[in-house]
């Protein structure tokens, strides 16, 4: 697999958080494209981790995050468990339809717009959401790395 590097933007900071971000959905992509599904429903650290469960989990948070509580729309939550149907294709299409989803709602916002439905009722604007799915995303992007090694030696971002 090849290192990519992340994009140098000298953009506005929407696009650059939005490259960045971006990035490391791909990288989390090309972390589990090519692994057999079955390799990708099995773990091996004592968590339980799987590269599947990792997609699914980040696919539920995009819409929770961006959909649900910025954006305060209704919408079926998707849930994180791993199940005898999924397999690496159906994972990967449901991410890239929950962050094609999310995107739709964060980039007709402004940076600074308040989250509609924030159960925690501690204020957090768009800003902070699109930092914390960014963090979130390249934590579990490494944790993929890492389990993409243990399955088959193969490195890269």
């Amino acid at each position: 697999m090849a290192d990519l590097k992340p994009p140098r933007v000298n953009g506005s900071e929407r696009d650059t958080l939005h490259a960045l971000l971006q990035y490391q959905r791909d990288s989390l992509v090309r972390k589990i494209t090519g692994v057999d599904t079955e390799a990708a429903r099995r773990s091996a650290v004592a968590s339980g981790t799987t590269l599947l469960w990792l997609v699914k989990h980040l696919a539920r948070a995009e819409i929770l995050w961006l959909v649900i509580r910025f954006g305060g729309l209704d919408a079926d939550l998707p849930d994180d468990v791993v199940r005898s149907d999924d397999t690496v294709a159906s994972v990967i299409e449901g991410y890239r339809a929950a962050s094609a989803r999310a995107d739709a709602v964060a980039l007709t916002a402004s940076l600074d717009d308040q989250c509609r439905n924030n159960p925690d009722d501690e204020p957090v604007n768009l800003r902070w959401v699109l930092a914390h799915m960014l963090e979130e995303t390249a934590r579990h992007a490494g944790h993929a790395d890492i389990l993409r090694e243990l399955i088959d030696e193969t490195t890269g971002r």
